[in-house]
């Protein structure tokens, strides 16, 4: 971070790329969806399953992340209706980031297992 890209305005919030990025992806359920789609998991159902998120919160989720230009859904069956949503180039670019956050997780995160 360099601290001459965001200058401090005193008396107001500080113009921060970071604060704008929360903004689109800084939700527990947006990350999981991001992390499933990574993964290759693009069906709804899946994607609910492997997250647990409650359903009205996945479709709220799915519909931001699709209006921020993060994934695109696919129709893929017209009887009955089915969409699958797939990574945009901009939601592949956040690879990187869920990556070091799974690894950060895991470092100091995860609860320690016992061991016998």
């Amino acid at each position: 971070m360099s601290r001459d890209s965001e200058p401090t305005n005193p008396g107001a919030p500080r113009a921060c790329s970071i604060a704008d990025a929360l903004d689109v992806v800084g939700e527990r359920w947006t990350l999981l969806v991001l992390r499933e789609l990574g993964l290759g998991v693009h069906r709804f159902k899946d994607i609910r399953t492997n997250t647990g998120a409650p359903r009205e919160t996945l479709t709220l989720r799915l519909r931001k992340l699709e209006e921020s230009g993060l994934i695109e859904r696919r129709r893929y069956s017209e009887r009955p209706p089915r969409d699958e949503y797939l990574l945009t180039a901009a939601g592949r670019d956040l690879e990187p980031v869920l990556r070091g956050l799974r690894q950060w997780g895991e470092r100091h995160a995860t609860p320690l297992r016992r061991t016998s």
